[in-house]
């Protein structure tokens, strides 16, 4: 069973607090750069246990009268089609999706802003379609030698060439789908067109990771680099808060290169910096919360190994780069854990092994591990998924769930009339067959009621898994990790 290792109540009121006590400090106007993600974060809750995947966003709703939002996105993420892992969708899709959770909290989306500008067709064709839909688009642009050339970076040449995002709310929180899509340029950039037009506005960065009190090689600070690899970032001992205040925390590289940049316009705004130290200018109070340092611990050791094997396909799809394992592989070694460590992969690989084919596992929450065979009848998804819910709910290995009844006219259905050469079922069509069944079938509705507790399970696949099978994973929130390979030796793997 997962050891619940993070108070969550705790958090919601200490970081509540801390946000609002920012607030005050700058009284005319704050923009506060959220990082990682407002709805769903499930980095956060899977390397933090108890960690509630919306908590942002329910301290976000209690300002929401004085509160409106702005959301960037790096115009070259929108031109190489860039993905979330975790939802299978892509950037641009994700902002219309942000769009929308935000005005389903009553919370006030002003514009969107395209960083990086760089007249790529595709960010051009987007800001259209952002138009039409009635949104305001702003265009920020590259600044040559950022963030090092602070007289060109804090120059009407440098953030004065930035189209101005027009905002009339006393707090602008600046969020985006992604890391790497300028949320804190945006700030800075705001920031000083808003001393041009004589308001003087305050900065302030709202980042769960890395948690800045806890140690350096941390386990959960480790997890994410992971998260982050493919962006070059890398956890460091924040020099200026060591130097000022003889106290050793935690910053990142891109926090730490930005902050000279940060302390200088300051200067120039309101004659002296309010922050010593890139931590200064964080309100992440996360690393208070930790209730059970041994279950975080043990939590985001497996975000690591997990984040090593998505990687590892990344490459062999050709959507990554190898050097982005290797890191992944000395974070590993760093954290102290391996691929021995997570059960499901050597029981998938085993069953593999013995069958000659594809084979899943899932480690279910009290340690039970199932291993389950490709069938005539069923993927080894769809195989795994019916004898864990079997086990669950202790219905004996030789009963059939699925009636041949209904079974049989899905198979006619893909094979004769919608032209599939193969008759397996995915998880999906089993999933719609079992909730039928479970109808008429007491089995069947018995397993049915035990869905809910594969929320947090572990699974392997011995193969890499068609997008149909990885959806309904994804939405039974499992902790899916697959073998960078493919079942068939084809080039298109549709």
């Amino acid at each position: 069973m997962c050891k619940i290792g993070f108070d969550n109540e705790a958090y919601l009121k200490n970081q509540s607090e801390k946000i609002q006590e920012r607030i005050a400090k700058f009284g005319g106007k704050l923009y506060l750069e959220f990082g990682g993600k407002l709805f769903d974060d499930h980095h956060a809750s899977r390397v933090l246990p108890g960690f509630a995947p919306d908590s942002k966003i329910r301290m976000l709703e209690k300002l929401k009268d004085k509160a409106e939002v702005i959301i960037a996105i790096n115009a070259g993420d929108i031109e190489k089609n860039k993905v979330r892992g975790d939802l299978g969708i892509t950037y641009d899709q994700d902002v219309l999706r942000l769009i929308d959770a935000f005005r389903g909290y009553g919370l006030f989306v002003s514009s969107v802003v395209l960083t990086r500008f760089q007249e790529q067709p595709s960010a051009i064709a987007y800001q259209k379609k952002l138009e039409g839909l009635g949104l305001k688009v702003y265009r920020h642009y590259p600044i040559a030698g950022y963030p090092g050339n602070i007289p060109l970076v804090v120059s009407d040449e440098g953030y004065g060439k930035n189209e101005f995002v027009e905002t009339s709310r006393e707090l602008v929180v600046v969020t985006a789908p992604g890391p790497g899509s300028g949320k804190m340029a945006v700030c800075l950039s705001q920031i000083y067109h808003e001393n041009k037009h004589g308001i003087k506005a305050g900065y302030a960065k709202f980042e769960t990771f890395p948690i800045w009190n806890i140690p350096l090689k941390h386990p959960v600070n480790l997890a994410y680099e992971a998260a982050t690899a493919d962006l070059d970032d890398v956890n460091m001992i924040d020099p200026f808060h060591l130097e000022a205040y003889g106290q050793t925390t935690i910053n990142y590289n891109r926090d730490v290169e930005i902050f000279p940049v940060l302390n200088a316009l300051f200067q120039r705004i309101l004659g002296e910096s309010p922050y010593k130290s890139p931590t200064d200018m964080g309100v992440n109070m996360a690393g208070n919360c930790i209730v059970d340092d041994d279950a975080v611990c043990a939590a985001a050791r497996m975000e690591i190994v997990r984040r090593y094997y998505n990687t590892l396909c990344q490459v062999r799809k050709g959507e990554a780069e190898k050097d982005q394992v290797y890191k992944l592989e000395l974070l590993m070694e760093q954290a102290h854990v391996s691929t021995a460590d997570r059960p499901v992969i050597a029981a998938a690989m085993q069953k593999a092994e013995e069958t000659k084919g594809p084979a899943v596992a899932i480690e279910l929450d009290d340690g039970t591990v199932i291993a389950s065979k490709t069938t005539s009848l069923l993927g080894a998804s769809s195989a795994a998924l019916l004898d864990a819910l079997k086990h669950l709910a202790g219905i004996p290995d030789e009963v059939r769930l699925l009636s041949p009844m209904v079974i049989e006219p899905i198979q006619n259905l893909k094979t004769k009339r919608l032209g599939h050469r193969n008759p397996r079922l995915h998880m999906d069509e089993v999933l719609i067959a079992l909730s039928v069944c479970a109808l008429t079938d007491y089995n069947a509705k018995l397993a049915m009621e035990k869905l809910s507790e594969l929320r947090g399970c572990e699974v392997h696949s011995s193969v890499i898994l068609s997008q149909v099978d990885v959806g309904v994973f994804r939405r039974l929130g499992v902790n899916l990790t697959t073998e960078p390979a493919y079942q068939t030796s084809k080039l298109y793997h549709g």
